[in-house]
Protein backbone atom coordinates (compact mmCIF):
# COMPACT_ATOMS: atom_id res chain seq x y z
CA UNK A 1 0.00 0.00 0.00
CA UNK A 2 1.18 2.95 -0.82
CA UNK A 3 1.13 5.72 2.01
CA UNK A 4 1.06 9.86 2.52
CA UNK A 5 2.02 11.96 4.98
CA UNK A 6 0.31 15.14 5.94
CA UNK A 7 0.92 17.71 8.25
CA UNK A 8 -1.16 20.60 9.28
CA UNK A 9 -0.65 24.21 10.50
CA UNK A 10 -3.20 26.56 11.44
CA UNK A 11 -2.35 30.27 11.82
CA UNK A 12 -5.65 31.94 11.90
CA UNK A 13 -7.28 31.88 8.69
CA UNK A 14 -4.36 30.70 6.85
CA UNK A 15 -4.54 26.74 6.71
CA UNK A 16 -0.85 24.80 5.36
CA UNK A 17 -0.82 21.64 4.67
CA UNK A 18 2.50 19.60 3.41
CA UNK A 19 1.70 16.55 1.70
CA UNK A 20 4.25 14.47 1.43
CA UNK A 21 4.61 10.70 -0.20
CA UNK A 22 2.12 9.11 -2.84
CA UNK A 23 -1.31 9.89 -3.86
CA UNK A 24 -3.21 7.11 -6.01
CA UNK A 25 -6.10 5.06 -6.14
CA UNK A 26 -5.10 3.06 -2.59
CA UNK A 27 -4.80 5.79 -0.26
CA UNK A 28 -6.56 8.85 -2.07
CA UNK A 29 -9.77 8.49 0.11
CA UNK A 30 -8.19 8.64 3.05
CA UNK A 31 -5.81 11.91 1.97
CA UNK A 32 -8.89 13.45 1.14
CA UNK A 33 -10.64 12.59 4.43
CA UNK A 34 -7.47 14.34 6.21
CA UNK A 35 -6.73 17.23 3.92
CA UNK A 36 -11.12 18.31 4.96
CA UNK A 37 -10.49 17.85 8.48
CA UNK A 38 -7.67 19.63 8.65
CA UNK A 39 -9.56 22.80 7.25
CA UNK A 40 -11.74 24.85 9.50
CA UNK A 41 -14.58 27.01 8.94
CA UNK A 42 -12.63 30.16 10.18
CA UNK A 43 -10.04 29.30 7.42
CA UNK A 44 -10.17 31.78 4.60
CA UNK A 45 -6.93 30.74 2.62
CA UNK A 46 -5.73 27.05 2.00
CA UNK A 47 -2.24 26.34 0.99
CA UNK A 48 -1.41 22.80 0.25
CA UNK A 49 2.89 22.22 -0.67
CA UNK A 50 3.05 19.12 -2.95
CA UNK A 51 6.89 19.52 -3.26
CA UNK A 52 7.50 16.36 -1.37
CA UNK A 53 5.01 14.74 -3.25
CA UNK A 54 6.72 12.11 -4.91
CA UNK A 55 3.58 10.30 -7.79
CA UNK A 56 0.23 11.76 -7.87
CA UNK A 57 -2.53 9.92 -10.22
CA UNK A 58 -5.60 10.59 -11.30
CA UNK A 59 -7.79 10.02 -7.73
CA UNK A 60 -4.75 12.45 -6.17
CA UNK A 61 -5.57 14.77 -8.84
CA UNK A 62 -9.80 13.98 -8.52
CA UNK A 63 -8.83 14.99 -4.79
CA UNK A 64 -7.48 18.74 -5.37
CA UNK A 65 -10.39 19.23 -7.63
CA UNK A 66 -12.64 18.05 -4.86
CA UNK A 67 -11.05 20.51 -2.32
CA UNK A 68 -10.75 23.32 -5.59
CA UNK A 69 -14.77 23.08 -5.45
CA UNK A 70 -15.69 23.03 -2.02
CA UNK A 71 -12.98 26.03 -1.16
CA UNK A 72 -14.87 27.85 -3.93
CA UNK A 73 -18.33 27.23 -2.69
CA UNK A 74 -16.86 28.21 0.85
CA UNK A 75 -15.13 31.43 -0.35
CA UNK A 76 -11.29 29.90 0.80
CA UNK A 77 -8.32 30.82 -1.26
CA UNK A 78 -6.46 27.77 -2.65
CA UNK A 79 -2.97 27.88 -3.55
CA UNK A 80 -0.64 24.66 -4.14
CA UNK A 81 3.23 24.69 -4.05
CA UNK A 82 4.78 22.52 -6.27
CA UNK A 83 8.38 22.15 -7.01
CA UNK A 84 8.94 23.26 -11.19
CA UNK A 85 10.02 20.39 -12.70
CA UNK A 86 8.32 17.65 -10.63
CA UNK A 87 6.22 15.09 -12.23
CA UNK A 88 3.04 16.37 -9.82
CA UNK A 89 3.46 19.92 -11.79
CA UNK A 90 2.99 17.96 -15.21
CA UNK A 91 0.18 16.14 -13.99
CA UNK A 92 -1.18 20.08 -12.74
CA UNK A 93 -0.79 21.43 -16.12
CA UNK A 94 -2.11 18.61 -18.63
CA UNK A 95 -4.93 18.60 -16.27
CA UNK A 96 -6.02 22.36 -16.54
CA UNK A 97 -5.89 22.51 -12.93
CA UNK A 98 -4.53 25.53 -12.95
CA UNK A 99 -7.27 28.25 -13.52
CA UNK A 100 -8.82 26.79 -10.38
CA UNK A 101 -6.05 27.62 -7.96
CA UNK A 102 -3.12 29.81 -7.70
CA UNK A 103 0.10 26.81 -8.00
CA UNK A 104 3.41 28.35 -7.53
CA UNK A 105 6.81 27.47 -6.85
CA UNK A 106 8.20 26.73 -3.77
Amino acid sequence: MTAATIDADNDGGHVLLRVSGEIDLANATTVQDQIFSAIGNDAMRVSIDLTDVTYLDSSGLRVLFTLAGRLKVLQMELDLVVAPASPVRRVLEMSGFEPLAKVREG
